[in-house]
């Protein structure tokens, strides 16, 4: 499985941003993708996954009501809108792809993507 990040950058506080990862290669009929953020001097977090086939989600509390993740089927590409931003979002983010569940089991990963946001 190969995943292409993309989407990252530079946006004020309150503003809005969309990250997308492009799933390619052999998956298995059942997985989720889900979005992680690492800021400088800190492990890595979960921000939100989604079920490749039910479409079912699960966010970190943190990021409720402001980030959404959707996907494209045609595409194999999920998507994950981010709103109403926050300096403490800011992190490098990558995507996952788990067999498993939503927080766990990742086994591939895409590249990073810096988001900065100011204040």
């Amino acid at each position: 499985v190969q995943l292409q990040a993309s989407g990252g950058g530079l946006v004020q506080a309150g503003g809005s941003l969309r990250l997308s990862c492009a799933a390619s290669g052999r998956t298995f009929s059942r997985y989720f993708l889900g979005w992680f953020r690492r800021a400088p001097g800190n492990e890595g977090e979960f921000v939100a996954a989604i079920s490749w086939i039910g479409g079912g989600t699960k966010y970190a509390d943190s990021v409720k009501g402001r980030f959404t993740i959707s996907r494209d089927n045609v595409k194999n590409t999920v998507y994950l809108q981010m709103n109403s931003l926050k300096p403490e979002d800011t992190s490098v983010y990558y995507c996952g792809y788990s067999r498993t569940g939503y927080e766990e089991g990742y086994d591939y990963w895409g590249q990073e993507t810096q988001v900065t946001v100011s204040s």
